[in-house]
Order: C-alpha cells, then structure tokens, then sequence
C-alpha cells in the first residue's frame, strides 16, 4: 500500500555538509601493490627463480610465493579491520567488510597452497614420500608445528565466515572464532622468521617484514582497544532509557559527557559494548536512528539473536563503551539536494535519522518502506511527523510477496520508476537485507544512478 504525498509544513535543521575524509580505495590498492612489488624482489634477490632449474624447484618456488603473498593478504585482512578511522571514512565499513571476505579467502587460499606446495617440492627434492615428509616437517621443525597449528586457525575462521555457516551460527560465536586470527597471525609471524629463506639471514628484508607487521598490529590495538578504552574514559556513556518500539524492537537512549566531541552524523554507526555480567565482552554495531544533539544518541535494536534479545531488558545506569561513529552512509556523502531513501524492515533505523537531517523542500526526499507487516513499520508516527514539516513524500509497501496485490519483485527498474520516475536525478540511500540492497543498487543504476551517488551500509542493526 502506499500513502498520498504530503505537504510541506515547516523547516528541520540542514547540517552543514562537508566532505569525508580519509584514506581511499586507490590509495590502500597502490600501497598493497608496491608491497607485493617488493616481496618479489625480495624472493628473487634471494634466489628463487634459480629453485626452477632444480628437481621439484618449481614447486618449492611456487610455494615460497603463495606464502609470501598469503601473508600479505593476511595482513591486509588486519589493515581493513583494524577500524582505523581513516579507512573508515574514506572507504566506508560496507566496502571494508566486502574487501574482507574476498582477501580472506584469497589468504587461506595462498597458504594452503604454500603448505601443500613446499611439502609437494622437498618430497620430489629428497625423493621421499610426501607423508614422511610431512611428518619430517612437523616433527623435524617447532616453527613448522606451529605454523600448522596457525593455518587450521586461518581455515577455521575461513569456513565459519562462509556465507551459509555465518548464516547458522550465531553472531557472538561467529566473533568469538574470530579472535583466533590473532594467535594465528603471531604463529605464522614467528614460522616466517625462522624458516623463511628470505628472511632467517636478512636483517633488512626482517626489519621490513617485522615492520610492516607492527603497523598492522598497531592499528588493531590502537583502534580496537586502546580508542574504546579511552571514549569510555572521556564520555562515561549510560543507558538513559530503553523504550519499546513495536514487537522485538526497542530504542536504547544513551547519554554522557561531550557527546559532541564524537562529531557522529546521521546514518552513522557505533559497536556499543554494554557493561552487563552476561555481555560485557561482546561489542555489536547499531545505526543511530535520531539525529545526536551532543549530549545524547539513540539507537534501535531488533531481537535477532541472544544479545540482541538480551538487550531488550537492558537496566537505565548500565555503562556503554562506545566505538565510532563509523559508516559513509551519511548526509553529507549526497551530491544532490533530491534524495530517495529506500528501507527495508529496521533498515528503517539510520534512514529515519537521515530523514530527519536532510534539508527540507516539496518533494526533494522520498522514503520507501517496505515492510513484511504492519507492525513492522518502526517509528510509522515518527516519519510521517517528519514528513509533514519537510515535504518528504512517504510510500509503505507491506505484505509478503504470497500476499494478493504485493509484487513478487518489487524492487525493479520499472517498479522502482512508477515510485520515483526522477530516480536518475536523486542520491539513493539503502538500508535493508541483503537481498533487497543488492536488488535496489541494481534497479538504481540502470535507471541512470551514477555508482558514486548509491549509498549503502551493511552491518549496523
């Protein structure tokens, strides 16, 4: 069903706009690229092209390579995720976990190539078998033992991290499995020093390798735990007020000092880490769904798992630590003054904030809202008031796709054209599942929408 458009009755604040700054795509590809340049310097100043005149050469090369490049991966794998805020503005936590999924698996990939190929080379080089050679390995070698035992933690936050394990398991394990990659990159780090050929007797290709660990290391401690410690320190945030929503749905009113140090915007994100017996090692990522004022934030929670479930009866006093903001998906990313907003379910959250931020005009913001039913229409009587001072033209879409009169594909070019027959002169913002994210940027762009005027943000309700 959709609502009539409704008149402009009256101003909301315009924040000012002003660009986002940071490190960006080309930048890290660039930097990756001369690293991977000089890795291969590296491997050839120490005599890895003439391995492939030798008996079983070309395989011991081939594996020298795939463990180099693996472990490059890996440490890229640190770089995207180290929550550097940095990358987080200029490329945006959605591309950052996109480059996430594809590098981790090209990492796993690389270093099981490079076990299995170094083993595969010194079993054709000494004429053994290849079980007595791995044995000889792993017994012969600490530094090898503990580069396998490195390597099945890699393999084992890979599978957890495929689409349909990640689907079955529960965000918490997911994140918990997760925290192996640590020790697996500290096994792999100490097996690379002592038994890699270009390293054990380099002090300069080791003084370049340990360095470029440090880095990414630093970046993780210093972004993932040295920056959480001290926003708890300086902003002393609390649950203020947990308020009910619709079913399974609540806001969490949050409040504490200088808020408007943070400098968050709307469409923006925080991992909020709630100080509770049961959860206070657990940090989860939620939209702001109102506009912060500095001196408190909002955010909306929909029970889609045991901590979200839980935080459903979070006590007011209970502390927050706060990480953030995060997140591209803001006003101030628009190139234009005519905006389409399009949500799906509590997609909603950082949508309604961005509709609360955008300048007002007749017509200048429609919103989408498509919801499986009614009462799943957060903040309904939130966006219709905000709708009403600015102009914005509201339409709902509800019911399942079984149900009579809702289309089956209801995001496609002409669909989404009979709705918005503007589109092609609009920024579009997106915030929904998956599937529906991906059907909107594809009805979007072929509809005329420039890529860099799509805006979309994964991870943050």
């Amino acid at each position: 069903m959709a609502d009539r458009p409704v008149p402009y009755s009256g101003r909301t604040r315009v924040p000012a706009v002003r660009r986002s700054r940071g490190l960006r795509t080309e930048h890290v590809v660039l930097a990756l690229l001369a690293n991977v340049a000089v890795v291969t310097g590296i491997w050839i100043g120490h005599g890895g092209l003439d391995q492939l005149s030798q008996r079983g050469g070309w395989l011991v090369a081939g594996g020298q390579l795939a463990g180099l490049y693996g472990a490059l991966a890996v440490l890229v794998q640190l770089l995207v995720m180290s929550r550097s805020p940095w990358l987080e503005r200029g490329i945006g936590r959605d591309q950052l976990a996109a480059a996430h999924r594809w590098v981790g698996f090209v990492a796993v990939s690389l270093l099981i190539a490079h076990a299995t190929l170094i083993t595969l080379g010194y079993a054709a080089t000494s004429s053994t078998g290849l079980g007595a050679e791995l044995w000889k390995l792993l017994t012969t070698y600490p530094d090898v033992l503990m580069a396998a035992a490195g390597l099945a933690a890699f393999v084992a936050v890979g599978v957890t991290s495929l689409r349909a394990a990640r689907r079955r398991l529960p965000y918490e394990t997911w994140q918990f499995v997760h925290l192996y990659a640590y020790l697996a990159v500290t096994l792999a780090f100490a097996h690379q020093l002592a038994n890699g050929a270009d390293f054990a007797d380099d002090p300069v290709t080791r003084a370049y390798w340990a360095a470029l660990h440090v880095a990414c290391i630093g970046l993780v401690l210093v972004f993932r735990f040295g920056r959480p410690v001290a926003l708890a320190l300086r902003h002393r945030a609390r649950v203020a007020a947990v308020v009910p929503e619709a079913p399974g749905v609540v806001s969490i009113h949050v409040t504490g000092r200088r808020f408007d140090l943070l400098a968050a915007e709307a469409g923006q994100f925080f991992s909020l880490r709630f100080l509770t017996p049961l959860w206070w090692f657990r940090s989860h990522p939620f939209s702001l769904s109102a506009v912060p004022d500095g001196r408190s934030m909002r955010f909306t929670v929909k029970a889609l798992g045991d901590h979200t479930a839980a935080l459903q009866e979070l006590r007011p006093g209970t502390r927050v630590v706060l990480e953030g903001p995060y997140g591209t998906m803001t006003v101030s990313a628009r190139t234009s003054d005519r905006v389409l907003l399009v949500a799906g379910g509590i997609g909603i959250t950082p949508l309604r904030a961005i509709l609360e931020a955008l300048p007002p005009g007749p017509g200048a913001t429609v919103l989408l809202f498509r919801a499986s039913r009614p009462e799943d229409l957060v903040f309904r009587g939130e966006i219709e008031a905000l709708a009403r001072a600015s102009g914005a033209h509201v339409h709902y879409l509800v019911g399942r796709r079984t149900d009579p009169g809702v289309p089956a594909e209801p995001f496609t070019p002409e669909w989404l054209a009979t709705y918005v027959p503007d589109v092609a002169t609009r920024d579009v913002y997106v915030c929904g599942p998956e599937a529906m994210n991906a059907a909107v940027v594809r009805a979007a762009r072929r509809l005329g929408v420039a890529h860099h005027r799509i805006h979309t943000e994964r991870f943050t309700f």
